[in-house]
Protein backbone atom coordinates (compact mmCIF):
# COMPACT_ATOMS: atom_id res chain seq x y z
CA UNK A 1 0.00 0.00 0.00
CA UNK A 2 3.12 2.43 0.65
CA UNK A 3 5.48 2.72 -2.69
CA UNK A 4 8.21 5.38 -2.03
CA UNK A 5 10.05 7.16 -5.26
CA UNK A 6 12.93 9.46 -4.91
CA UNK A 7 14.19 12.18 -7.37
CA UNK A 8 16.63 15.22 -7.21
CA UNK A 9 19.87 13.28 -6.96
CA UNK A 10 22.60 13.78 -9.28
CA UNK A 11 26.29 15.38 -9.34
CA UNK A 12 26.74 18.59 -7.82
CA UNK A 13 29.82 20.60 -6.55
CA UNK A 14 30.66 21.12 -3.43
CA UNK A 15 29.36 23.68 -1.96
CA UNK A 16 26.28 23.90 -4.03
CA UNK A 17 22.78 22.71 -3.05
CA UNK A 18 20.24 19.57 -4.34
CA UNK A 19 16.56 19.45 -3.43
CA UNK A 20 15.60 16.00 -3.08
CA UNK A 21 11.78 14.55 -3.18
CA UNK A 22 10.12 11.53 -2.36
CA UNK A 23 6.52 10.58 -3.38
CA UNK A 24 4.47 7.87 -1.89
CA UNK A 25 2.11 6.69 -4.32
CA UNK A 26 0.63 4.42 -2.63
CA UNK A 27 -0.90 6.47 0.72
CA UNK A 28 -4.53 7.31 1.24
CA UNK A 29 -6.08 7.66 4.31
CA UNK A 30 -3.25 6.35 6.55
CA UNK A 31 -0.90 8.77 8.77
CA UNK A 32 2.75 8.15 8.17
CA UNK A 33 6.07 8.99 9.65
CA UNK A 34 8.59 9.93 6.40
CA UNK A 35 12.40 10.38 7.08
CA UNK A 36 15.20 10.03 5.04
CA UNK A 37 18.51 8.17 5.57
CA UNK A 38 21.53 7.64 3.45
CA UNK A 39 23.99 5.15 2.87
CA UNK A 40 27.93 4.54 1.39
CA UNK A 41 28.22 1.02 -0.15
CA UNK A 42 30.30 -1.08 2.53
CA UNK A 43 29.14 1.23 5.40
CA UNK A 44 25.93 1.67 7.66
CA UNK A 45 23.45 3.26 6.77
CA UNK A 46 22.57 6.52 8.93
CA UNK A 47 19.54 8.47 9.62
CA UNK A 48 19.63 12.16 8.00
CA UNK A 49 16.15 13.72 9.09
CA UNK A 50 12.65 12.52 9.75
CA UNK A 51 9.01 14.15 9.92
CA UNK A 52 7.01 12.30 12.12
CA UNK A 53 3.51 13.65 14.28
CA UNK A 54 6.17 15.73 16.59
CA UNK A 55 7.68 17.17 14.49
CA UNK A 56 10.79 17.87 11.86
CA UNK A 57 14.26 16.77 13.21
CA UNK A 58 17.73 16.57 11.76
CA UNK A 59 20.53 14.88 12.45
CA UNK A 60 22.83 17.16 14.51
CA UNK A 61 26.09 17.33 12.46
CA UNK A 62 23.78 18.22 9.48
CA UNK A 63 21.53 21.09 11.19
CA UNK A 64 21.95 24.22 9.30
CA UNK A 65 22.48 22.80 5.93
CA UNK A 66 19.46 20.08 5.57
CA UNK A 67 15.81 21.06 6.16
CA UNK A 68 13.14 18.37 6.10
CA UNK A 69 9.43 19.20 5.06
CA UNK A 70 6.24 17.96 3.70
CA UNK A 71 3.40 18.22 1.62
CA UNK A 72 1.11 15.80 2.98
CA UNK A 73 -1.44 16.87 0.05
CA UNK A 74 1.03 15.31 -2.00
CA UNK A 75 2.04 12.70 -0.30
CA UNK A 76 5.30 14.36 -0.55
CA UNK A 77 8.54 15.08 1.64
CA UNK A 78 11.56 16.67 0.47
CA UNK A 79 15.34 17.26 1.92
CA UNK A 80 17.24 20.78 0.89
CA UNK A 81 20.52 20.23 1.02
CA UNK A 82 22.82 23.80 0.56
CA UNK A 83 26.62 23.57 1.51
CA UNK A 84 27.29 20.18 0.27
CA UNK A 85 30.38 18.60 1.19
CA UNK A 86 32.22 15.67 0.11
CA UNK A 87 31.41 13.27 2.53
CA UNK A 88 27.87 14.07 1.90
CA UNK A 89 27.70 11.17 -1.06
CA UNK A 90 25.76 9.04 -0.66
CA UNK A 91 22.45 6.60 -1.82
CA UNK A 92 19.53 8.99 -0.14
CA UNK A 93 16.94 6.27 0.56
CA UNK A 94 13.39 7.63 1.86
CA UNK A 95 11.44 5.50 4.40
CA UNK A 96 7.66 6.00 6.03
CA UNK A 97 6.13 3.89 9.02
CA UNK A 98 2.97 4.16 10.27
CA UNK A 99 2.56 6.90 13.23
CA UNK A 100 1.92 3.93 15.82
CA UNK A 101 4.51 1.62 14.32
CA UNK A 102 7.90 0.85 16.05
CA UNK A 103 9.67 0.75 13.19
CA UNK A 104 10.71 2.17 9.23
CA UNK A 105 8.60 -0.60 7.38
CA UNK A 106 8.88 0.91 4.24
CA UNK A 107 12.03 2.02 1.83
CA UNK A 108 12.40 3.56 -1.34
CA UNK A 109 15.13 2.14 -3.57
CA UNK A 110 17.25 5.53 -3.46
CA UNK A 111 18.66 8.44 -5.61
CA UNK A 112 22.43 8.73 -6.02
CA UNK A 113 23.96 12.31 -4.40
CA UNK A 114 27.55 12.74 -6.01
CA UNK A 115 29.48 15.86 -4.59
CA UNK A 116 32.86 16.51 -6.34
CA UNK A 117 35.75 18.80 -5.67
Amino acid sequence: QVSLVESGGGLVQAGGSLTLSCTDSGHTREKYDMAWYRQVSGKERESVANHTWSGAYVRNSLKGRFTIWREDDKNMVFLQMSNLKLEDTAVYICAAKEEIGSSWDYWGQGTQVTVFS
